[in-house]
């Protein structure tokens, strides 16, 4: 893309601009907490489990951990749900999965999740445990209670089914949509 395309009317320009001014607009300091996030997102109250989610969500947003989601985060937040390739947002899933970070996934933090999803999403056709079991018996190839990011991302890949429930389950467009959408909760 050479300096020609971004003319005013023309490309990214006027879509950056209009997220800025929403963002400002949501967050005049230009720095979103964790609290404000939650406001924004119309997600005040939620039970412990749906706030864990939240809180990883935003660390996850928060991509220099300075406890603030910046515009730059948030752009970077919001290509990447709305313009991400799939392996783009399975890294990012697993990530946000991988609660203590040490690289796998366990039973735990996945049913942990999913539990917290379901508290804020509320439909689901199975149970978080059953959902964690069948993750784990179609992609964990060496049954060793856990999944590396390898396993997670060949293992969605390879299975349509399972890809499609991940990508349901966890989108985040609804999210997005409040913050493009400037809602606001009054308090």
């Amino acid at each position: 893309m050479g300096a020609t395309e971004s003319l005013p009317g023309d490309g990214p320009v006027p879509e950056m601009h209009h997220y800025y001014s929403k963002f400002m607009r949501e967050c005049p300091s230009g720095q979103l907490s964790l609290h404000e996030f939650k406001k924004l997102l119309g997600l005040q109250g939620l039970d412990p489990q749906g706030d864990l989610y939240i809180k990883r969500v935003f660390d996850i947003f928060d991509l220099n951990q300075d406890g603030f989601i910046d515009f730059l985060e948030f752009i970077a937040a919001i290509n990447l749900v709305i313009r991400g390739k799939i392996d783009q947002k399975l890294k990012w899933y697993f990530k946000l999965y991988d609660a203590d970070g040490n690289g796998c996934i366990d039973k735990k933090e996945l049913l942990s999740i999913f539990t917290a999803i379901q508290a804020i999403n509320g439909h689901t056709d199975m149970t978080a445990e059953e959902f964690t079991d069948m993750v784990f018996q179609k992609i964990d190839v060496n049954n060793d209670g856990e999944l590396t990011l390898e396993e997670f991302i060949s293992g969605v890949e390879r299975d349509r089914n399972l890809l499609e429930l991940i990508t349901k389950s966890f989108d985040l467009s609804n999210v997005l949509k409040a913050i493009q959408n400037g809602r606001r909760h009054s308090i």
